[in-house]
């Protein structure tokens, strides 16, 4: 099985395309790249409120111990900056939630930016790769025979325009059916280059 066309036009064309969906990807990759990094920073601001907040609860709990070592006051006293304490703590959990909600967006609108062009592209490009290597394979199977070159003969006598069956032979359907293998191979070699297909054993030319 080949995955490209004999040197031609068409293998051009199929290198070229190969060459256009790695760049294609490569592109909305680094779009993709972009935006989550784009949209991350945006949970910069959560971040550092939860950071900030963090750090006030345990100020906050440090005041807390200190002011209930205090005799006679110290549970009144320490009452509120628990609570405080507490609410901090709330809004630091929040701020990280925020921030976590964010950064997931973040990675699903990077893998959605970089899947969905280059999942319409090769949806397109990959089937035709995949029936020109199958047609290959095909053709590789067709031609183990001399006898199964009768095929792409008869393929090239009703597909080639007259001047190059003009250039192959002065009569090729007579040569056809008189088994001229000199002619017969090298219809089935026109035609095979024709498609694209790989060329003729040697043994068989």
């Amino acid at each position: 099985m080949s995955w490209y066309a004999r040197p031609s036009w068409q293998l051009a064309r199929q290198l070229g395309a190969d060459l256009f969906v790695l760049v294609w990807a490569v592109a909305w990759w680094s779009a993709g790249r972009f935006l989550d990094s784009a949209v991350s920073a945006l949970a910069g601001p959560a971040r550092q409120t939860e950071q900030a907040t963090a750090e006030l609860v345990g100020s906050f709990r440090d005041a807390a111990r200190s002011a209930g070592q205090v005799p006679g006051v110290g549970g009144e006293l320490r009452t509120p900056l628990d609570a405080a304490a507490e609410r901090l703590t709330q809004l630091s959990a929040a701020a990280r939630g925020q921030a976590v909600q964010i950064e997931r967006l973040a990675d699903l609108v990077g893998v959605l930016v970089f899947l969905i062009p280059v999942a319409v592209v090769v949806a397109v490009w990959l089937p035709r790769r995949l029936r020109f290597a199958a047609r290959s394979r095909a053709a590789r199977r067709l031609v183990d025979s001399p006898a199964d070159l009768d095929l792409f003969a008869l393929r090239a006598m009703a597909t080639l325009p007259l001047d190059q069956l003009a250039r192959i032979s002065d009569d090729p359907v007579a040569a056809w059916r008189a088994g001229d293998r000199e002619v017969i191979a090298a219809l089935a070699d026109t035609a095979l280059r024709r498609e694209g297909l790989p060329p003729l054993p040697r043994g068989q030319r």
